[in-house]
């Protein structure tokens, strides 16, 4: 590690500057970021590698504006008031570390970098220690809305340098979403890179928000011949009510909406769906601290199976499975009970999603020594970012009740909903199956709940497997707990047995 160093010499000719914080990245999330700073009454320095963009942002987006622009980086250091607080935008991985390596020779001791984007929380734990070394201050904050977030009010989630936080409270809290009568959409997360870590944990949970979505949609196009506009009315209803969220509102939206020739839009879209790798990196860490995070997982792998679109045109001709009715379209009361049973399924799968995803959180803050907020963490979610929704005011409201909840699914309220959405559930994943509409997300949500509310599942017999092909040990009902046994099952196996299992 490198050791802290010595103020360097200041040399630069803005002996009195003027700048809040710089901001490193003018695609639009950062020109964004950059208005909304300006909007709140900060100065920022806008820089940009392409130093003409910097020029063309001033020209145009920024024009009339406080915002100064700089065209390197130690013309940008010396725009800014101490401690200098200097914002990263850029894309994840390598850029980042360049622009740290850029950066340091012009800093002091006490200074902050921030990375507002979507960098792999293992990245920002090492990037932390790094600059901490060097007597520098790091956040590594999430940053959720998209553009008009960006703009207006994004939900933004940092984490790092405990002793950083006081210094950027201000802008990130300002410029951040409010709900609840002016409660700001951004708290201080913990140490390290919990921020990018409740920040990925979040996009997972918008991956399953949008696979139930999708599956929602599914049963009412395929299964009940339904027209793109009948289905934005009853996305536009469900919106009204506990389903109430920003994407539930672009859904009508998107619906509703019509091509030049008059045809929904949406039937237009090719159907292979991309990703950027969050949600993957929820799922190989929710394996790798053993939480069953099935529904994100079932998301990121639909939105695989939706890429083989060339293999899945083939494989229609050969393979062959029942026709997707529901019900008939003149059956009318029919057709309105099953699309109620289908908010049922979304509902409660829902629900299970996050509970899923709150479990992962849990898992990380004991694993990586953080102490989170949940509470915390769903208002900072309730606003501004994509999965912001009625929903999460319901999960700040249980983890108030009840901080040490170790289950969503045990809070009163929701063991409530999952208990009324229940027959609803079970009738559309059962239909969905007789009438082979796939519904991964649903059918996993309902799968895991069955098992997790199951005293006794048959892992009994897996373990016994497991002893008799591999020597593994298990544990005995009549035994107390950590007590393990082998069985020479077959009277030729030895008495030795292989290490004990990892529950």
């Amino acid at each position: 590690m490198a050791p802290p160093f010595a103020p360097r010499e200041q040399t630069s000719p803005h002996m009195n500057p003027t700048g809040d914080i710089a901001l490193i990245g003018l695609a639009v999330m950062g020109q964004n970021l950059i208005l909304n700073m300006n909007d709140h009454g900060f100065t920022v320095v806008a820089y940009n590698r392409t130093t003409s963009k910097v020029d063309d942002f001033l020209a145009n987006e920024a024009k009339g504006t406080r915002i100064q622009g700089a065209h390197s980086v130690e013309e940008m250091v010396s725009k800014l008031k101490r401690p200098r607080r200097i914002m990263l935008m850029v894309k994840a991985g390598s850029a980042v570390d360049e622009f740290i390596a850029q950066l340091i020779p012009h800093l002091e001791p006490g200074d902050i970098v921030i990375d507002g984007g979507n960098s792999l929380y293992n990245d920002t734990n090492r990037r932390v220690k790094e600059l901490e070394s060097h007597g520098l201050l790091y956040i590594g904050t999430g940053v959720s809305g998209g553009e008009e977030g960006a703009r207006f009010g994004p939900s933004i989630m940092p984490g790092g340098s405990a002793a950083a936080w006081p210094h950027v409270k201000d802008i990130f809290q300002g410029i951040s979403a409010k709900v609840d009568g002016g409660t700001p959409c951004c708290d201080w997360v913990g140490g390290g890179g919990s921020g990018h870590y409740v920040k990925m944990v979040h996009n997972g949970i918008e991956y399953g928000d949008m696979q139930l979505i999708c599956e929602a949609y599914s049963l009412m196009r395929d299964g009940l011949g339904m027209s793109a506009d009948e289905m934005a009315a009853v996305f536009k209803e469900w919106n009204a009510g506990e389903l109430d969220s920003f994407l539930i509102e672009i859904t009508a939206n998107i619906l509703a909406k019509k091509d030049e020739d008059g045809t929904p839009l949406v039937d237009k879209i090719l159907d292979t769906a991309g990703q950027k790798g969050t949600g993957k990196w929820t799922v190989i860490d929710s394996a790798n601290l053993a939480q069953p995070v099935t529904l994100i997982a079932e998301a990121v792998f639909s939105r695989c199976v939706s890429a083989m679109k060339d293999e899945r045109v083939k494989a229609a001709r050969k393979l062959k499975g029942p026709r997707p009715v529901l019900s008939q379209a003149k059956d009318a009361a029919k057709k309105k009970a099953l699309v109620n049973d289908i908010m049922s399924a979304l509902y409660a799968s829902k629900i299970v999603s996050y509970a899923q995803g709150y479990m992962l959180l849990r898992a990380a803050a004991k694993e990586y020594s953080w102490n989170l907020n949940y509470g915390g963490i769903a208002l900072m979610w309730r606003g501004g970012c994509i999965i912001r929704s009625r929903f999460l005011g319901r999960i700040k409201e249980a983890y108030d009740k009840n901080p040490k909840l170790t289950n969503l699914l045990l809070d009163d309220y929701f063991r409530g909903e999952i208990k009324r959405s229940q027959k609803g559930w079970r009738n559309v994943v059962s239909l969905a199956v007789k009438k082979g509409i796939p519904v991964p997300a649903f059918s996993t949500a309902l799968a895991f709940f069955d098992g997790y509310r199951n005293a006794r599942l048959p892992a009994n017999l897996l373990q016994a497997q497991r002893d008799y092909f591999g020597a593994h040990t298990y544990e005995r009902v009549d035994k107390p707990r950590g007590e393990f046994f082998h069985t020479n099952w077959t009277g030729t196996g030895g008495r030795v047995s292989s290490s004990t299992y990892n529950a």
